[in-house]
């Protein structure tokens, strides 16, 4: 649906142009539904639905990865988008055609988080160098104060499943009003409990008109839209398990890239698997705007 001239691609996924090896077969595969039909998204029917209407992306880069895919297929239905920065905004776009605005806001544990050297009170714990504070009931600064912009918020979860990310020495300490949950909690819990503010503080922005639907997964999307629920919505982990080979690896442009950052293969080639969410996404959005 689109290819390597997309200009909202990031270089380092852009595996065309990057030249990985073997992409028209890798690109063949595509995941289908074992006992309903997913549609491919159709660009302009989409934005036409939403007319007037902005979407979000908060999270870590992973769901950067994901509004790429969205926006470059986006604007096969409007080829006048330009490039969207505002509001606190890493990246986006502006669909002037259909006046739709599509943002992403990097806020990789949702909740706001800071690094606190080692306290007295932990002296007693051998190897923790420090603390990430996690204020369970304060929504990040990148996204705090634009939830009313947006009709629809997409997030992810990615970083809080990356372990090797907050290792012991260094580990998460979630607090609330100001002040230590005791007992303390896990990370699989912490997460729980951060989702669970987060979706309140979006129903306190905007109580009559959103509220939470769906769920989350590994390394994966909820989406904030009609009707409360709390069953996982959608699971998009089992969508990439069989796709190592879809990943950038070392094809990431730069010469010198591989160097820096050695292989990438957290994230995906597009066009690639994050398509797949977006015909995922699209017809979750479209359900919930046609049943009101």
């Amino acid at each position: 649906m689109y290819d390597s001239t997309c200009p909202f691609h990031r270089n380092s996924w852009n595996c065309i142009k990057n030249q990985r090896e073997n992409m028209g077969r890798i690109n063949s595969w595509k995941w289908v539904p074992e006992s309903c039909d997913l549609n491919r998204v159709d660009p302009a029917g989409f934005l036409n639905l939403m007319r007037n209407k902005n979407i979000g992306f908060v999270g870590d880069s992973l769901n950067e990865n994901f509004l790429v895919s969205f926006l470059c297929i986006l604007r096969v239905a409007d080829a006048g988008a330009k490039k969207w920065k505002r509001k606190g905004a890493w990246r986006g776009a502006y669909f002037p055609k259909f006046n739709v605005t599509v943002g992403y806001h990097r806020a990789v544990l949702l909740a706001k988080y800071e690094w606190q050297t080692k306290q007295p009170e932990l002296a007693g714990q051998n190897g923790v160098k420090g603390i990430y504070r996690v204020d369970v009931d304060i929504p990040a600064d990148d996204w705090a104060n634009i939830a009313d912009f947006y009709s629809v918020l997409v997030f992810n979860t990615g970083h809080w499943w990356g372990y090797d990310k907050f290792p012991k020495e260094t580990p998460l300490v979630f607090f609330k009003g100001g002040r230590p949950i005791h007992p303390p909690l896990e990370m699989s819990d912490g997460l729980k409990v951060v989702v669970q503010n987060m979706v309140a503080h979006i129903e306190k922005v905007f109580p009559k008109r959103y509220s939470s639907s769906g769920g989350y997964s590994h390394q994966g999307t909820f989406m904030v839209a009609s009707g409360i629920r709390t069953e996982v919505a959608c699971l998009i982990s089992l969508l990439k398990k069989f796709r190592a080979d879809a990943h950038p690896a070392t094809w990431l442009g730069k010469k010198d890239a591989v160097a820096v950052w050695g292989q990438d293969c957290m994230h995906w080639c597009l066009p690639g698997v994050p398509d797949t969410w977006v015909d995922i996404l699209t017809q979750l959005i479209t359900y919930n705007l046609e049943m009101g």
